[in-house]
């Protein structure tokens, strides 16, 4: 199997509406299909030592559940982006589900946290021709990446593998705030700071790497 870690330039191109890199020389740091009791804290203390801020994309539903975790996030600096509502594959869905999908995901978020999100991430990376077009009517804007660590597969040496062949200056990295991630992702992000540090990048927060 082919991993594909950062989607080739020609996708990028194709698609420019989604934000595939950091607008800036720094490195972006998210996690997606949080929270999750099981690793929400644990990654939020790490990232408080290290003194690193990210943004989240969370699934509506979770929220739900978690809805202090969600503003735990929040609280420690952090931003949240809209991950739908159930983490259904849009492609597989139609039109009418694909749309209540991601707007259950916002008024639920803005219900419970009094929170707008501003940035969207489809799940599993599957997104349609007109996404761009629904999003804007939701004032959202989809955000991609140009370094998936496949940490879900809870191996550290995918992780490592992905990190050192893949890292740039404006990286957009995606981890995992999931069940999946939970016995790597301290592991994980101590090693990404360290090669970040290492090659003298720097890393950025949302506002700054995304505006």
């Amino acid at each position: 199997m082919k991993y594909l870690y950062n989607p080739p330039k020609i996708l990028k191109l194709v698609f420019h509406k989604y934000i595939w890199e950091s607008r800036i020389d720094e490195i972006l740091l998210t996690f997606d299909d949080g929270p999750n009791p099981q690793t929400t804290e644990k990654i939020l203390n790490k990232l408080k030592e290290l003194n690193l801020k990210a943004i989240f994309f969370v699934v509506g539903d979770n929220v739900r559940k978690y809805p202090e975790l969600a503003k735990l996030i929040l609280e420690n600096g952090h931003s949240l982006g809209n991950h739908t509502f159930n983490h259904k594959i849009l492609t597989k869905i139609d039109r009418h589900s694909r749309i209540n999908q991601i707007k259950k995901a916002q008024e639920e978020v803005l219900e419970d946290l009094n929170y707008k999100m501003e940035y969207f991430r489809t799940p599993h990376g599957r997104f349609y021709p007109k996404l761009a077009k629904d999003l804007a009517g939701i004032n959202l804007q989809n955000v991609m990446w140009s370094l998936l660590t496949y940490d879900y597969k809870n191996d550290f040496k995918f992780i490592k593998k992905a990190i050192d062949n893949n890292l740039r200056s404006n990286s957009i990295v995606v981890f995992h705030d999931s069940i999946k991630s939970k016995d790597v992702i301290l592991q994980s992000l101590d090693y990404i700071y360290e090669k970040v540090n290492g090659k003298k990048y720097v890393f950025g927060d949302p506002n700054r790497c995304l505006k």
